[in-house]
């Protein structure tokens, strides 16, 4: 079944617009009218009041009234007035109503039609009467001789001349009114033309529709949707998006650059160029970015996405070190085959003294490593990871050390420090580290002078209700000037592509509510310090 679609908004718009300029339009032009003609009639009452007092008061009636032929005197006296005056006509008469002139001489000499009571009691009177000439508006005035009424005095204009002169301003009005309707028209054409544009043709239950669509739709996606005006403004903010950014309810309006965010995410947003899944670092997230500018003729805004990255990007640094760690266990099986065949040679040279003696002292230096750590830190998580660090850190030519004073029990840490977060503060300052003892171009910092092995330091302890965690390295350190800039997003001395490490472990630590301190540790190489609180009064303040 076909079902007629409504007019669009626009279009509804634009016809009650129309209606209502027409109703406008003819209600103005009908008070016009009835307004003009009252004026009209009025207007022809002063003219004949005027005339008929002027001929009334003139000495040559009176004179002529006492005469044997008024009409002789006074019937080219009317006319000459009538004329000029602009009435229908001038009518003088004897008191008793007798006609002494009139505009059709056939008349002359009978009754005046109409009343004269009130002029006889010598008061100036007028009505509208129909006479020989048709409805006219006329007045009565008494011509006064020493006292005595010797005649009287009508002057009229008859309706049809009124309607003539009214019907000549309607004509003009209703021209007026006719261009008002069509320049009227125009506007709301062009109004609702611009409308249309605006609203697509749509009609006002498809807004409707659209609307709710639109809002369940803001409230349904998970991921953060936020939507900026040309002024770099907020205009549209879902609920994924404002718990992403950590803004609060009163943000729609505010610029970007007003809600405090890191200034890499600042400059995206105020972007004007699109930008595609871009990482950028939250306090407290890890957020994929992408824009897309909003243009129709102008620049009109931006639509931003934002997908949090966090738990991902955690994964995806235990899925590294995993895969390091199993690249480490692979050379050291490679390196244990190696060793293996030299036992064995040595065995079937006959030196099996110097056998023994070359495969305990291998077993020796990594058991006393496993029997280090996990005294030291109980808690399985972080032991696990740093016998795998030890592992990739050999494999790099850098001895990994747990220091003496390092102390961790298990089930000292609480439950709003989650172990993937210390998995990337411990395991990003550890990478970090083989790589700055080890050197930028591969070769052993402290080799290439001649020193000691390179060697990497690790400390894992509680210390007045809170957990430190502590990474000192052999490499050349931080510069003074960059200890704030290390922790940027970007920053790294190693080349694109890097600087997300450090980053991350700022983050994690601001998660728990700790600090990350950088200085020089006692190897000469940088030392990165995490403190991160152990009971909850601590945390919540």
């Amino acid at each position: 079944m076909y079902v007629p679609r409504l007019r669009s908004l626009a279009g509804q718009l634009f016809a009650m617009q129309v209606v209502l300029v027409a109703a406008i339009v003819a209600g103005f032009a009908f008070f016009t009218y009835v307004t003009g003609r009252a004026q009209a009639e009025e207007t022809a009452r002063r003219q004949t009041t005027a005339t008929a007092t002027a001929v009334a008061d003139s000495p040559s009636v009176v004179a002529a009234a006492r005469s044997a032929d008024p009409t002789a005197v006074l019937q080219p006296y009317a006319e000459r007035l009538r004329k000029d005056s602009g009435v229908t006509f001038v009518v003088i008469m004897a008191p008793d109503g007798t006609r002494w002139t009139h505009p059709e001489p056939g008349e002359i000499g009978r009754t005046y039609l109409g009343h004269i009571d009130e002029a006889l009691r010598g008061r100036t009177y007028s009505e509208t009467y129909t006479g020989t000439l048709g409805p006219s508006v006329r007045t009565v005035a008494p011509v006064r001789d020493s006292g005595r009424i010797v005649a009287l005095v009508s002057a009229g204009i008859t309706i049809d001349r009124i309607s003539e002169q009214v019907r000549q301003q309607l004509t003009a009005l209703l021209g007026m009114a006719g261009a008002a309707l069509v320049l009227g028209g125009v506007g709301t054409y062009v109004i609702n033309a611009r409308l249309r544009r605006h609203t697509h043709g749509m009609n006002a239950a498809e807004l409707s529709a659209m609307h709710d669509y639109h809002q369940a739709t803001l409230h349904a996606v998970r991921e953060g949707l936020l939507m900026l005006d040309g002024r770099r403004r907020i205009a549209l903010i879902n609920d994924g998006a404002r718990e992403l950014l950590g803004l609060d309810a009163d943000a729609v309006g505010r610029g970007v650059d007003e809600l405090g965010l890191p200034p890499g995410l600042t400059g995206a947003l105020l972007s004007s160029e699109p930008r595609v899944d871009e990482l950028h670092l939250t306090a407290d997230r890890v957020l994929v970015v992408s824009t897309q500018p909003v243009v129709g003729g102008e620049r009109r805004g931006t639509v931003v996405t934002l997908r949090d990255h966090t738990e991902l990007q955690a994964l995806t640094g235990e899925l590294d070190s995993e895969r390091g760690f199993t690249q480490a266990l692979r050379a050291q099986a490679h390196e244990a085959a190696n060793r293996l065949h030299t036992v064995v040679s040595l065995i079937e040279l006959g030196r099996v003294d110097e056998a023994v003696r070359f495969a305990t002292a291998e077993l020796e230096l990594a058991q006393a490593l496993t029997d280090r750590v996990v005294t030291a830190v109980a808690e399985p998580v972080l032991a696990a990871l740093l016998l795998g660090k030890a592992a990739q850190a050999n494999e790099s030519g850098v001895e990994l050390v747990l220091t003496d004073d390092s102390r961790l029990d298990d089930g000292v840490l609480p439950p709003w420090l989650p172990q993937r977060d210390l998995v990337t503060i411990l395991g990003n300052l550890i990478d970090n580290a083989v790589e700055a003892a080890s050197g930028a171009g591969g070769v052993p910092a402290q080799r290439a002078t001649g020193a000691a092995r390179a060697r990497v330091t690790v400390t894992v302890r509680t210390d007045h209700d809170e957990l430190v965690l502590r990474v000192a390295d052999t490499g050349p350190g931080v510069r003074p000037g960059d200890t704030d800039a290390v922790f940027r997003r970007g920053w790294s001395t190693r080349g694109p592509g890097r600087g997300l490490g450090l980053a991350l472990v700022r983050q994690a630590a601001h998660r728990g509510r700790g600090t990350v301190e950088v200085g020089q540790g006692a190897d000469g190489g940088a030392e990165f310090t995490v403190r991160l609180p152990l009971r909850a009064a601590e945390v919540s303040t």
